[in-house]
Order: C-alpha cells, then sequence, then structure tokens
C-alpha cells in the first residue's frame, strides 16, 4: 500500500450498516510494517498499522510531504 501525509485513509466497518472511518494521513511512521499517525474526522488522532482489505487510501493530489511504497 503506497500511502503519503496528506492521503485520506478509508477504514471499512466491520458492522453492517456502519459508515467507514475516515481521515487524514499526518506522518507516515514506518514502512515494513505501515505505520501511520491519523487524525480522524472528528479531530482525533491514532497511530494505526492497516490489516490488508480493511483500508484503502484516496490519494492527495497535493501531497507534498513523505511517502510509502
Amino acid at each position: 500500500m503506497k500511502v503519503s501525509e496528506g492521503d485520506q485513509l478509508v477504514i471499512e466497518s466491520e458492522r453492517v450498516g456502519q459508515p467507514p472511518r475516515t481521515g487524514t494521513v499526518e506522518e507516515v511512521l514506518s514502512l515494513d510494517p505501515l505505520r501511520v499517525r491519523v487524525r480522524w474526522d472528528n479531530d482525533r488522532e491514532s497511530t494505526i498499522t492497516p490489516n490488508a482489505g480493511a483500508a484503502r487510501i484516496a490519494h492527495s493530489t497535493a501531497s507534498g510531504g513523505k511517502s510509502a511504497a
């Protein structure tokens, strides 16, 4: 998963009918395993390691920060 600061991270819900959780990647902390600091839409912040298939990235066209492959 390629991710850069400023990208939108979308975590799919495990419950039917519950919307996905979305936030902005604030910092790429590690590449292997991938760890990112995210500011969620509710203005809270988390450090996460996304699981395969549980997250997707909506790339920002204005990303000027670090990137991960």
